[in-house]
């Protein structure tokens, strides 16, 4: 190799390596500048009255988000109980009964979901989710339900194709070995084959939580914003990302800081959610 052609190397090599880290350095930035405009309050009004405070009027020095954690993880919980089982059995079907033609259609139809703006979700859901509680279930129909419902959607696409990988990738020895014993097919799916790859099941739903947890613009248009937990799943609430969106343009002094302490509260739980699911991946891996 010449002189020349190994600087060129080297040369591509660096600027490979320089937008590698580059995704990483972003993310350092992120961080640093949610930590460094939201901590000063945490350190001025305090921790505690922060997180676990029940009363939100930041212009008046109240800053309690607490009902806006409560409200964050119950749609997450919500959009999980909908769109996991869902997910998991569009999953289970793509990778053990569909044929080759049908997989070919409707996976990257089903990918398409991750594509669509979440504003296009939100519109969905004014229009025909909040009429359809409000009608049948009584309310306003802004509520902890409608919220659910669009984000069990949402999360359709995360859960799909996470769960499908999952499914495949379990080696089709243990399913000829099922079959040898005289299982059924559902049997071997359901004994041997979502047992084997449950680890990147769980990553899905994870990160399907993940996913709901930090979805603003669908959240805003159908949750109602009400600053209290729901005590019903009728009842209106307001999210961590949805506090953030609506205040931010007009928030200024302890108040903007205080939206900023609400995105260092919701960073931590995103980080929390992503580590849990990386954690479910390596032990799939290791296995």
């Amino acid at each position: 190799m010449t002189k020349k052609l190994f600087a060129k190397e080297r040369f591509v090599s660096w600027v490979l390596t320089a937008f590698a880290f580059s995704s990483l350095l972003f993310l350092f930035l992120i961080f640093a500048f949610i930590l460094v405009e939201g901590l000063p309050l945490f350190l001025k009004v305090g921790l505690n009255k922060i997180i676990l405070g029940f009363k939100w009027a930041p212009t008046k020095g109240h800053f309690g988000i607490f009902p806006m954690i409560i409200s964050s993880f119950l749609v997450t919980f919500g959009a999980l109980v909908i769109g996991a089982p869902m997910g998991l059995s569009c999953a289970i079907y793509l990778s053990e009964y569909s044929g080759k033609k049908m997989k070919m259609f409707l996976k990257p139809a089903l990918e398409l979901l991750a594509g669509i703006p979440s504003v296009v979700y939100g519109f969905l859901g004014v229009i025909y989710i909040v009429p359809m509680v409000r009608n049948y279930l009584g309310s306003s129909g802004f509520s902890l339900l409608a919220t659910s419902i669009i984000l069990g959607i949402m999360i359709l696409p995360t859960v799909i194709s996470i769960s499908f990988d999952a499914l495949v990738s379990v080696p089709r020895t243990y399913r000829e070995g099922s079959f040898a014993m005289g299982a059924t097919k559902w049997q071997t799916i359901y004994k041997v084959v979502i047992p084997s790859a449950k680890s990147g099941i769980l990553a899905s739903f994870i990160l399907g939580m993940g996913r709901a947890i930090g979805e603003t613009m669908a959240v805003i248009m159908v949750a109602g914003n009400a600053l209290k937990i729901p005590v019903s799943i009728l009842d209106p609430l307001r999210t961590l990302t949805g506090n953030i969106a609506l205040e931010l343009a007009y928030a200024t002094g302890d108040h903007r800081q205080s939206l900023f302490s609400t995105g260092v509260v919701l960073l931590v739980i995103i980080m929390i959610l992503n580590y849990i699911a990386n954690f479910g991946i390596k032990r799939k891996v290791l296995k």
